[in-house]
């Protein structure tokens, strides 16, 4: 883990930055104490989110679809785009 001090970081922000970016920690340092870690934001998918969810046991999930959601609409007909294609001629 590189360890960096606040005039050396400012001077060179960009630089620290695309390097924590790239996936490397920076431990920020004043006077020689360690003060900050800067770590790379960890982007989560849909799918990982909902299972960390369940797993701290705020949501769950039995399996199956969804109960109790409306039926979908069935129209009958044209469909509305067919409709505005023929409303534009």
């Amino acid at each position: 883990m590189k360890t960096v001090g606040i005039r050396e970081l400012k001077e060179n922000l960009s630089r620290y930055l695309q390097r924590v970016k790239s996936g490397e920690r920076i431990v920020v340092t004043h006077r020689k104490k360690e003060v900050a870690l800067l770590v790379p934001i960890a982007r989560k998918t849909e799918e990982e989110k909902i299972l960390e969810l369940i797993q701290q046991g705020v949501a769950y999930w039995a399996g199956g679809k969804p109960t109790g959601m409306p039926s979908p609409i069935i129209s009958r007909g044209k469909r509305v785009s067919e409709a505005v294609i023929e409303d534009r001629r």
